[in-house]
């Protein structure tokens, strides 16, 4: 059997002989569009890994973390293949995404986020591979022999940059800092809306994962950046902390997460580990202390609050604010 080095050398020298042969077949008329749109390439980007240069537009991409799944689906790229972040086989994407089975119609599960087939991923052919250090930095050398490959340094606090960091490897930098935009406007719309009615609005969000300790997640996290855009700070003695994106909270310091409004999230997969996050969200709840919380306690989709990391999920997040406090969503 081949060695994958010598089967990437076949497919990626097969791949340029394709791409001419398309080129040559193409009428004088499509030409021309496509010449345009291809200007800024070669592309030669910066990253988390160093540089990765770009030879023409991608058009086919894997991505190998949910937010950039979100991404390149935002951006209106072709998602071909997707490393598995939800359980449900029926509806492998996030609701929050609305109805995407056109534009998924044709993407391949590549496996795990910890563990993707690189053989599936070859076979794909893909214009770029896009994830993060943080995520699959040990397989970039093989990662990088498919195709170009662009990782971010990880997924959380830097979400909207990584739109950009797709957003440029696809030659739509400007689209991508559009898109960001518009989301910063439109939470800081709806924070204004918020703040009006009550100007002492406060938020902390509690999660729970299946551990000794729940977690309150800090101002670096995914919320937390939505909170700061939207204007609405977390108490002004409540943990915090610069570098992680939660902090751990044992059921007797549970005060700690007080604040007008006490978002609750549950980390719960199916199996044991959902269970667990179960047990201990039951634990904190039957505490005496849970009782003494003044804030408004709200529960909250976990895979939206938490995971979801991108300007959709961000969205969504938005959305569910406005409506709890009787606002104009403005979307």
């Amino acid at each position: 059997m081949p060695s994958l080095r010598s089967v990437l050398s076949v497919i990626t020298a097969g791949a340029l002989v394709l791409g001419l042969a398309a080129c040559q077949s193409t009428s004088a008329d499509e030409a021309a569009p496509e010449a345009s749109s291809d200007s800024g390439f070669p592309l030669t980007i910066e990253h988390a890994m160093g540089e990765t240069t770009i030879p023409e537009r991608p058009i086919r991409v894997v991505a190998l973390d949910p937010s950039y799944v979100d991404a390149t689906l935002l951006l209106g790229a072709e998602l071909v293949g997707y490393a598995e972040y939800r359980q449900d086989p029926e509806n492998p994407f996030a609701p929050y995404l609305g109805d995407v089975s056109d534009e998924t119609a044709d993407a391949v599960n590549v496996g795990t986020i910890a563990e993707p087939d690189l053989e599936k991923i070859l076979e794909l052919e893909p214009d770029l591979i896009i994830s993060a250090k943080v995520r699959q930095e040990a397989l970039y050398p093989q990662l990088s022999k498919i195709a170009p490959t662009v990782f971010s340094e990880s997924t959380g606090p830097t979400w909207k940059e990584n739109v950009v960091l797709l957003g440029t490897a696809l030659g739509l930098e400007d689209e991508a800092e559009a898109a960001v935009s518009e989301y910063e406007e439109r939470a800081a719309a709806v924070g204004e809306q918020i703040l009006a009615q009550d100007p002492e609005t406060t938020y902390s969000l509690v999660r729970f994962a299946g551990e000794d300790t729940a977690r309150l997640y800090s101002s670096n996290s995914f919320i937390g950046e939505i909170m700061t855009d939207m204007g609405l700070p977390r108490p002004a003695d409540a943990p915090d902390t610069t570098e992680t994106i939660f902090v751990p909270l044992s059921a007797e310091n549970i005060l700690q997460a007080d604040a007008s409004i006490v978002l609750v999230s549950s980390w719960e997969p199916d199996g044991a580990e959902g269970d667990a996050s179960r047990a201990q969200r039951a634990q904190f709840e039957s505490n005496p202390l849970w009782e003494r919380l003044t804030g408004e306690v709200v529960a909250v989709d976990d895979g939206t609050f938490v995971s979801s990391v991108s300007i959709q999920g961000a969205h969504a997040v938005i959305t569910e604010l406005a409506e709890h406090f009787g606002v104009d969503p403005l979307d």
